[in-house]
């Protein structure tokens, strides 16, 4: 089987949870700190060895096609600021040997659908896909960890961790058995069902990787709910013909797609910054010794 080398963005959603923040910018753009959420995601792919980034995207995303873009006008004005360190910040978004794809989603016909979408970039290859909302932080790249599990395996992964049960409406879930340490078969998912209905509260959180053999499902997979395509069908139709298995990353899952994980994001990897981020905690630690 091939390496995996290439990764899908699916970035057309409209980010109505974020509004008016996202009326006229993308909620993949908004900062964590300094760096918007896609970048985050681009940065775990690139480190998981991926060379080839597909962006499916839909109107009003430009921001992101000129993020990754070369600026040429910023550049020559931080060059002529002496503004040197942040000048070799925006060089080096991307390495040089790292391709952008951008295919437009016409229609929010659901994940499913926008994976597809990607089909004639990705090929007869295997694949990776990553949702910018879900900002994984792990020590090793969790998407690495994922590809180091294909390497082995050769088979499809699916990112997972455990969630209350009150939330399993909320998420893909999956029935598994225990295969190797952090590493189960998955027999059964389940989009989205009522917390008495799911078989456990192991739920898909924002990471796959797939075999193209998904491409020919999800063609077949009928309209759910709004007559969106869901992944979570193309995956289940998938376990009837291969092993599909799923991975307890390591690593601390924040959920951007939501208020509070998105401050709580913005915290935890502030007190981090190499800039701020000492000054920052310090200033949090004083906050919590106040009398309010």
């Amino acid at each position: 089987m091939n390496k995996v080398s290439k990764a899908v963005f699916p970035v057309a959603g409209l980010g109505t949870r974020f509004l008016p923040a996202t009326k006229a910018s993308p909620k993949e753009m908004m900062p964590i700190v300094d760096k918007p959420l896609i970048q985050y995601a681009v940065e775990e792919a690139v480190a998981a060895g991926i060379t080839d980034l597909i962006f499916v995207t839909g109107r009003s995303k430009r921001a992101i096609e000129d993020h990754f873009d070369k600026a040429y006008e910023l550049e020559n004005e931080l060059e002529r600021k002496g503004k040197t360190i942040i000048l070799e910040a925006v060089r080096k978004l991307l390495p040089r040997d790292v391709n952008c794809v951008y295919i437009r989603q016409s229609e929010a016909l659901g994940l499913g659908h926008a994976v597809l979408c990607a089909e004639p970039v990705i090929g007869q290859e295997p694949f990776a896909v990553l949702l910018a909302d879900d900002l994984l932080d792990g020590t090793l790249p969790v998407l690495r960890q994922m590809v180091n599990v294909w390497n082995y395996y050769h088979c499809s992964v699916l990112g997972v961790q455990e969630v209350p049960r009150e939330e399993t409406a909320s998420y893909g879930i999956v029935a598994t058995r225990s295969l190797d340490e952090r590493v189960e078969q998955v027999q059964a998912i389940v989009e989205k069902p009522k917390p008495a209905e799911a078989p456990s509260s192991l739920a898909v959180v924002g990471r796959y990787v797939l075999t193209p053999r998904i491409f020919d499902l999800l063609r077949r997979v009928p309209p759910g709910s709004g007559g969106e395509i869901q992944l979570t069908d193309g995956i289940a139709a998938l376990l009837s013909e291969q092993q599909v298995l799923a991975y307890r990353f390591e690593g601390i899952r924040y959920d951007c797609g939501s208020k509070l994980g998105y401050l709580q994001a913005t915290v935890e990897l502030g007190k981090r910054h190499p800039e701020v981020g000492a000054e920052f905690a310090a200033w949090l630690a004083s906050r919590s010794s106040t009398p309010q």
